[in-house]
C-alpha cells in the first residue's frame, strides 16, 4: 500500500533515524536518475516544461511585463531570434499597428516589389470586376494615384489591348482597368513615377496589414533593421504597446523557447525583480505560486539545472513519468522501478521526521527533496492505479473519502450518489474529465422521465475502447471537497500534488 501522509500529525512520537536516513538516501537516487533522463536526450522537454510554467506567472504590472520583454530584445543575439519572433506575433495579432510603421517607410516596398511578378501580382491585381466600383489593394493605390497625376504619369500605364484607355473611359468604367498589365505598369512605375512609392494613396493601401502577409520573413528583416540600425521610434512604440497589451502566457510561450540558457536564466532573474508575491501566492493558491516566490526571493540561489529539476518535479512529474518511459530511457526506467519497489515504511513520526529535516535547507532544496518525495509518491501511485479495485482500495486505506462519478446504480431517492468509505460491490464506473460537472444540467435534463435511470447505466457501462470495467473508473474525492472527478490515469497525479501542496505549504510557506 502506497503511504500517502495527507494529514500533518498533531506530535512527533517516536523516529526510527535509521528509517529516515533510508528514505533520504532514496531521495538522492531519484535524484540522480530525474538528472540522467534530462541529461540524456531529455534536456529539450524538459526546458519547454519550465517554459510553460513560465507563462503562467500571472503577478506582474503591464509596465513591467513591458520592460521584462525590452530586457531580452535588447540581449545579445536577440536581435537574432527574440525580435524576429515577436514581429511575427505582432503582424499577425496587431497588422493595422504594424502598418502604421510600413506607412511611413514605403520606400522598403520598391525593393520589395523590384523584380518580383509573384508579389507585384497579389497586390496591384485587385481591379473592379463588371459592376464593381471599388479597386482592392494595391490595386486602388495604383489607380487613384493614376487618375489624381493623369498629367505626368498616365502614358506610364500599360494596356494588354492594341490601343490604351483615356481617364474618362475609365472614370465611367472602373472595370476597364481589369485590361491592364499589370507587372510592366509596375516595372514603369518603379522606373519613372518614383512619386508614387511615397504617396498618400500606396501608404493608405497598406494600412489595414494586409500586405505583411504576402511575404512575412521580408518584413520582419525590414523592421529587425529599423529596430537595431535606424533605432526608429515608431517602430519601438508599436513593440512597446504590444508587450503591454499582450498576455503574459502567451509572450512567454512564443519567445522563450528558442532562448539559449544564458538568456533564460538572465530573462528569469528580471522577472524575479518584477515579482511581488501576495497572500494567495503564499497559500499556493495558483499551480505557478512556487515558482513566483522562487523568482522573487530566491534566484541568484539556483542554477538554471536545478531549476529545470525543480519544475520536472513539482510541475511536470506526469510529463516527466512518460518521458522515461520511452524506449531510450529504458535504463533510467528500471532503475525508478527497482528504487520504488524498494521503499521503506515510515511511521507518521518518520516522515514529519524528514520534513522538518527537509527544513533544515535553503528554500531551493527544500522544494526540491519535498517534489522529489511527492514525485517518488506519483510513480509509486502510478503502479499501484491499475483497476478500480486496486484505486478504491488505495482510497479506503488511505481514509480519503470517494463517490463514483456517473454511478447511477447507487442514486438514491434524492439523486445524490452515496459516498464511499470503503470497496463496493458496484462496477458501473465510467470514465470522467476532471471538470466540475454541471449538477443543476444533469437534473434537469435526467429528471423529467423516471424510465430515464435505465438508459443511463447503460451508458455507464459503455466502453468505446474496449476495456473491461475493473480498468476503467472515475471518482469525487474528499481531497478536493468532491469539486471535481477523477478517473484512473488522474488519481496518482491529483495524490501526489495533494500530498506536495500540503507539505509545501506546512515547510516553505509558512
Amino acid at each position: 500500500m502506497v503511504q500517502l501522509f495527507l494529514q500533518v500529525p498533531t506530535d512527533g512520537g517516536s523516529v526510527d533515524t535509521d528509517a529516515v536516513r533510508a528514505r533520504r538516501s532514496l531521495l538522492n537516487e531519484a535524484e540522480s536518475v530525474i538528472r540522467s533522463v534530462v541529461r540524456s536526450g531529455g534536456r529539450y522537454e524538459a526546458r519547454m516544461w519550465l517554459c510553460s510554467t513560465i507563462s503562467s506567472v500571472h503577478l506582474l504590472d503591464p509596465r513591467d511585463q513591458r520592460d521584462l520583454f525590452l530586457d531580452l530584445l535588447e540581449m545579445k543575439d536577440s536581435r537574432r531570434d527574440v525580435a524576429a519572433r515577436l514581429l511575427r506575433m505582432i503582424f499577425d495579432k496587431k497588422p493595422k499597428k504594424a502598418a502604421s510603421v510600413l506607412a511611413k517607410k514605403l520606400h522598403m516596398l520598391e525593393k520589395f516589389f523590384q523584380g518580383n511578378p509573384e508579389r507585384t501580382l497579389q497586390w496591384f491585381s485587385h481591379f473592379a470586376a463588371t459592376g464593381d466600383l471599388t479597386h482592392k489593394k494595391g490595386a486602388r493605390a495604383l489607380a487613384h494615384f493614376a487618375f489624381v497625376n493623369r498629367d505626368v504619369c498616365w502614358e506610364e500605364l500599360e494596356w494588354k489591348g492594341k490601343h490604351g484607355q483615356s481617364p474618362a473611359v475609365v472614370a465611367t468604367k472602373p472595370h476597364y482597368f481589369r485590361d491592364l498589365d499589370v507587372l510592366q505598369t509596375v516595372e514603369n512605375f518603379l522606373e519613372y513615377v518614383p512619386d508614387f512609392w511615397s504617396s498618400e494613396e500606396l501608404a493608405d493601401s497598406v494600412k489595414d496589414g494586409e500586405i505583411l502577409q504576402i511575404d512575412t520573413e521580408y518584413f520582419v528583416d525590414q523592421f529587425v533593421y529599423l529596430m537595431y540600425e535606424e533605432n526608429f521610434k515608431d517602430v519601438w512604440q508599436v513593440v512597446d504597446e504590444f508587450l503591454m497589451e499582450e498576455q503574459f502566457s502567451s509572450l512567454s510561450q512564443y519567445l522563450l523557447i528558442h532562448l539559449d540558457e544564458q538568456r533564460l536564466l538572465r530573462f528569469l532573474k528580471t522577472l524575479g525583480k518584477f515579482i511581488r508575491p501576495n497572500t494567495l501566492c503564499k497559500e499556493l493558491a495558483f499551480p505557478c505560486c512556487w515558482l513566483e516566490v522562487l523568482l522573487s526571493a530566491h534566484i541568484d540561489q539556483i542554477s538554471l539545472d536545478e531549476l529545470i529539476l525543480l519544475n520536472c518535479v513539482i510541475a511536470k512529474g506526469r510529463q516527466l513519468w512518460h518521458l522515461m518511459n520511452v524506449e531510450e530511457h529504458e535504463e533510467e526506467r528500471g532503475r525508478m522501478d527497482d528504487l520504488v519497489k524498494g521503499t521503506n515504511h515510515l511511521t507518521d513520526a518518520d516522515h514529519f521526521a524528514l520534513i522538518k529535516d527537509f527544513m533544515t535547507t535553503k528554500f531551493p532544496d527544500a522544494l526540491k527533496w519535498i517534489g522529489i518525495q511527492s514525485w517518488v509518491i506519483f510513480c509509486d501511485l502510478s503502479k499501484e492505479c491499475r483497476s478500480a479495485d486496486s484505486c478504491e482500495s488505495l482510497l479506503t486505506g488511505s481514509n480519503i473519502k470517494f463517490r463514483k462519478a456517473l454511478d447511477y446504480s447507487l442514486v438514491k431517492n434524492d439523486r445524490h450518489p452515496a459516498v464511499h468509505t470503503s470497496d463496493t460491490d458496484d462496477k458501473v464506473l465510467t470514465r470522467s474529465s476532471r471538470k466540475r460537472r454541471d449538477k443543476k444540467k444533469r437534473r434537469h435534463r435526467y429528471d423529467s422521465d423516471e424510465d430515464n435511470v435505465d438508459q443511463l447505466l447503460e451508458l455507464g457501462t459503455f466502453n468505446g475502447k474496449g476495456a473491461t470495467e475493473s480498468q476503467r473508473g472515475s471518482w469525487h474525492l474528499s481531497t478536493d471537497d468532491f469539486s471535481a472527478s477523477w478517473d484512473i490515469a488522474d488519481v496518482p497525479d491529483h495524490l501526489s500534488n495533494h500530498y506536495l501542496r500540503l507539505w509545501l505549504k506546512w515547510a516553505c510557506f509558512r
